[in-house]
């Protein structure tokens, strides 16, 4: 039986709700990952290398389309919580029509900016060529990727998670198929990830758009599906604002990937930015989790929030806090047990790099016990509709912490500087992440039941 938007969650209902994205982004993950081990084991080090420096630039523009997706759905949810269901279905056709046209513009924008970004970043000519073949053919598919984006968290607002989970495994499939035949295979190379890649995209974006036809859309008063539609500037900003953090996640993220391999071709050469691509691919299968549950959960609190019900939005919180706890330590440990394993799947040709590999993964696991508090914090604010204090604790996580962290503990400690600098940052991150919420309690009214420890110190 499909779940609602207004039942009362218990840890049950709340994991089945979620599971469909949370599996979603952890497919989305591991093709991504069979990129990467396609490249390193058919392509050799240096593509690997290459498609790891760009990438940071790709995700740079694609945030835009977490961005609008996670805003527009924030606000929808809200919408369908005051009642409102038509003025929903007009927000969902109007913001994805916007969403269509920004990733356009940007896709331009972005193949005309390549070679001066390259040379911004201070790509090595061993590194160039591969580069900025695998950039300029993914900014082709780069509208394609944004209504992916956009629409993965419409369907968890429309009740319909599994639906995008079954879409997402479907173009993993076609992407990992690709992958085998156009870089394992026939020896593409960097060219042939992206192709696959950008496919996979164009086959998850042309089932999301069938699955909000109306014929397509389910039943219902609340049912979400295309409809004429006007939309105002003032809506747009709002899903926008509310984006913010996403899209200052995404994007300062990406930022700083482009720093720390600034940071290992000073320390390591090519070798460290390989490491750093391995460490990077299995670290989004487990970010995944948390990302995947932060998604799932926020159109629950956005509809309890647009409905006022302070007693199930405190439920959620107190739930996903205790959900987030028993992953992060569970994560922690598969890091710590499987770090041998996985650098060998990636870099077991070369004792050197996969000797690299194993030592970041040890300074690096501890990252998951961190993590996904911060990232559910800023995933909640957002749900809220409360656009700038979700993208303050984004922002302070990544241009504060980890920028000022990556810059002074090499200084000290060298390579392993770098490693230990992304553990710092997300503990940090978490304190700040406590604060805020705490700050916010009488705003929104999450902790006025079943909180009883915390009113103890209320003031």
């Amino acid at each position: 039986m499909q779940l609602k938007l207004s039942e009362h969650y218990n840890y049950k209902k709340l994991l089945r709700f979620t599971l469909p994205t949370i599996l979603g982004l952890v497919v989305t993950s591991i093709y991504g990952v069979v990129d990467g081990f396609f490249l390193s084991n058919f392509a050799g080090k240096l593509s690997f290398a290459a498609v790891n420096f760009i990438m940071p630039y790709t995700l740079i523009l694609t945030s835009l389309g977490y961005m609008m997706g996670s805003g527009s759905s924030a606000l929808i949810a809200k919408t369908i919580g005051q009642k409102r269901p038509d003025q929903a279905r007009k927000l969902l056709t109007g913001l994805f029509v916007v969403s269509l046209i920004l990733g356009i513009g940007t896709s331009l924008a972005g193949r005309a900016l390549l070679n001066p970004v390259l040379d911004l970043m201070g790509c090595t000519p061993a590194l160039r060529q591969d580069a900025y073949t695998y950039a300029l053919i993914l900014l082709a598919f780069l509208p394609c990727s944004m209504i992916q984006m956009y629409f993965q968290t419409i369907f968890v607002t429309a009740a319909r998670p599994l639906h995008n989970f079954v879409i997402t495994l479907c173009a993993g499939v076609l992407n990992i198929f690709l992958d085998w035949l156009m870089v394992g295979t026939l020896g593409w190379g960097a060219a042939g990830a992206a192709c696959a890649t950008g496919l996979g995209q164009s086959l998850a974006a042309l089932l999301s758009l069938v699955f909000f036809v109306k014929p397509m859309a389910g039943k219902g008063e609340n049912a979400l599906y295309f409809c004429r539609f006007t939309i105002t500037a003032r809506e747009v900003g709002s899903a926008m604002v509310n984006g913010m953090s996403e899209l200052f996640t995404n994007a300062a993220t990406s930022i700083i990937s482009i720093l720390y391999n600034f940071q290992l071709l000073r320390f390591a050469g090519e070798n460290g930015v390989a490491a750093y691509g391995t460490l990077m691919y299995v670290s989004m299968i487990f970010m995944a989790v948390s990302i995947g549950y932060s998604i799932g959960v926020s159109p629950l609190v956005s509809y309890q929030y647009g409905a006022a019900s302070h007693q199930e939005l405190s439920s959620l919180l107190k739930k996903s806090l205790v959900i987030l706890l028993i992953g992060a330590v569970s994560m922690f440990g598969l890091a710590e047990l499987l770090a041998e394993p996985l650098a060998s799947l990636f870099a077991g040709y070369d004792p050197e790099l996969m000797d690299l590999t194993i030592q970041a993964f040890r300074c690096c696991s501890p990252v998951f016990l961190f993590s996904g508090f911060a990232i559910f914090g800023s995933s909640f604010f957002t749900a809220l509709n409360n656009g700038p204090v979700s993208a303050a604790i984004s922002l302070i996580r990544t241009l504060v912490f980890q920028i000022g962290f990556i810059l002074i503990f090499p200084l000290f400690w060298g390579l392993n500087g770098v490693w230990f600098s992304m553990v710092a940052a997300e503990a940090m991150a978490v304190v700040i992440t406590a604060f805020l919420v705490y700050c916010f309690r009488h705003q929104y009214g999450y902790f006025k039941t079943g909180w009883n420890f915390i009113q103890k110190f209320a003031f």
